[in-house]
């Protein structure tokens, strides 16, 4: 079972570090954009649309990391008060849920996807970029993200959290 867990916790850190490099690249093509407009009055014509996808895909691929460091918001009021025992109860159920509700957006964007890559989709810009290699990022993103929820969930069963 460690060698699962060590190969989620891998999995969502290297998608931490790609929605980081992503996140860096986003800010060089709008700083960019800036520099052609400013001093040669041009434009890249490519900006706003790759800095959307840009951002899209650094939010997915960086949910498993951020969940591994309970960093998403969580309301305690109810659980404070609660013991040690009930709250991993409660960590576990919500955990579930979670993958249940993952789960069917795992599903609806793998056919979102897919379709796009069926009916040739484009970006209705300049560059005509294919859909489906910017909508690819989002069931990779919920993947990994569905791999640590369930080791957290694996975890909370053994009494490991």
């Amino acid at each position: 079972m460690q060698i699962f867990y060590k190969f989620v916790n891998k999995l969502s850190l290297w998608g931490a570090y790609l929605s980081a490099l992503l996140l860096i690249s986003l800010t060089l093509l709008i700083l960019t954009e800036i520099f052609i407009r400013y001093f040669f009055d041009m434009s890249t014509m490519i900006a706003d649309e790759y800095s959307g996808y840009l951002y899209l895909a650094s939010i997915f691929l960086g949910l498993a990391y951020t969940f591994n460091e309970d960093a998403h918001i969580r309301i305690n009021i109810i659980t404070s008060k609660m013991s040690k025992k009930s709250n991993r109860f409660i960590d576990v159920l919500a955990g579930l849920i979670t993958i249940i509700v993952l789960g069917f957006t795992l599903y609806r964007t793998v056919l979102f996807t897919y379709d796009s890559y069926e009916m040739q989709m484009l970006s209705e810009s300049v560059s005509q970029t294919p859909l489906y290699l910017t909508q690819f990022v989002m069931p990779l993103g919920i993947a990994i993200f569905i791999l640590s929820v369930l080791a957290f969930v694996l975890k909370g069963l053994k009494n490991d959290i």
